[in-house]
C-alpha cells in the first residue's frame, strides 16, 4: 500500500501539493470512485488509478531492456550527445516509487548492444558490486585477423588474467580470468550473431569474451594490451540474462517477471 500523494509525485505529477489541488480538481478516480483525499492509500498490485480518463500503470519499479545503438551516451543528461533515456517514450521517463531511472552499468558510446535501465536501486548496487563477479558477455570485432596459434595464445592468455595499462587517468589493474571463443568454436550464439553482421561489414565478429568485472574501457583495454584493436563491441548477455535479439537497434521493452528473476538470481 502507497499514499496517493506519493504515486503521483513519483509519476511525474509534480510536489505533493500540487498533487493536492489535482485530487480536489475532481479528476482523481481510484477504482472507478472519485478521490478528492491525497492520502488516501492505493495497493499498487490491484488497484485501478485513472487521471483526467488516463489510467496510471501502478509499479514500484520498472525494468527496460535496451538495445542499445551507437552515438548514444549511458547518462541522463549531456550537453554534446543523445542520451539512452532520451530514446525512453515520456511516459516512463519519471521516478518510481523503488527510485530515480538509471543504467545498470553503462556502455561506451561506441558500444551497442544489451543495456538495463531501471529504478531498483538495490538490485543494481548489488549485481555491480566487484565482489558479486556477474559475468557480463560481449561479441566482439577485432583489428587484426589471428591465425590458430594466436588465438590459442590469447585463449590461454584471457583465462589466466594479465595486467592491463594506464589510461588516461585511470590505473592500471590486473584483470580477473575471463572466458574467450572464437568464432570457428561450437559457440551457437557466436555463430547466430555472426550471421546477423554478414550484411554489416563494419560490424564484423570474431569472438566472445565473458568477463567478471567491469573497469574502465575493460575489453578494449585487454585487446589493446595483446597488441590488438577492438573494432566493434556489443555487450549480449548480463548475468542469467540474454539481448532479445528481437529488439531493434535503439528499441526496449520492458522485462517480463520471469526475465527479472533471472536477472535477480544473477
Amino acid at each position: 500500500m502507497e499514499r496517493l500523494d506519493k504515486i503521483l509525485a513519483h509519476h511525474g505529477y509534480g510536489t505533493r501539493k500540487d498533487v493536492k489541488k489535482l485530487c480536489h480538481g475532481g479528476v482523481v478516480y481510484l477504482n472507478g470512485k472519485l478521490i478528492t483525499d491525497p492520502g488516501t492509500h492505493v495497493d499498487i498490485s490491484s488497484d485501478r488509478l485513472e487521471i483526467d480518463g488516463k489510467e496510471i500503470k501502478l509499479q514500484h519499479d520498472i525494468y527496460i531492456m535496451m538495445n542499445k545503438c551507437q552515438d548514444v551516451v549511458c547518462a541522463n543528461k549531456d550537453g554534446e550527445h543523445q542520451t539512452v533515456f532520451d530514446l525512453l517514450s515520456p511516459d516512463i521517463r519519471h521516478s518510481f516509487l523503488g527510485g530515480d531511472l538509471h543504467c545498470m552499468g553503462r556502455l561506451d558510446m561506441d558500444t551497442e548492444g544489451l543495456l538495463i535501465i531501471t529504478s531498483d536501486g538495490k538490485l543494481s548496487h548489488r549485481l555491480l558490486a566487484p565482489k558479486t563477479h556477474v559475468p557480463k558477455t560481449y561479441a566482439v570485432g577485432l583489428r587484426d585477423a589471428l591465425e590458430a596459434k594466436q588465438r590459442d595464445e590469447y585463449i590461454q592468455k584471457f583465462s589466466k588474467g594479465f595486467w592491463i595499462d594506464r589510461e588516461q587517468n585511470e590505473a592500471g589493474f590486473e584483470c580477473q580470468p575471463s572466458e574467450l571463443v572464437f568464432v570457428d568454436s561450437d559457440e551457437k550464439e557466436l555463430h547466430a550473431l555472426k550471421e546477423d553482421c554478414e550484411d554489416q561489414p563494419s560490424k564484423n565478429i570474431d569472438c566472445l569474451l565473458t568477463i567478471y568485472e567491469g573497469k574502465f574501457h575493460q575489453v578494449k583495454r585487454m585487446f589493446s594490451q595483446l597488441g590488438n584493436e577492438v573494432v566493434y563491441l556489443k555487450r549480449v548477455k548480463m548475468g542469467n540474462l540474454s539481448l532479445d535479439d528481437s529488439i531493434p537497434l535503439g528499441g526496449y521493452r520492458e522485462l517480463t517477471e520471469d526475465e527479472v528473476a533471472l536477472l535477480s538470481q544473477s
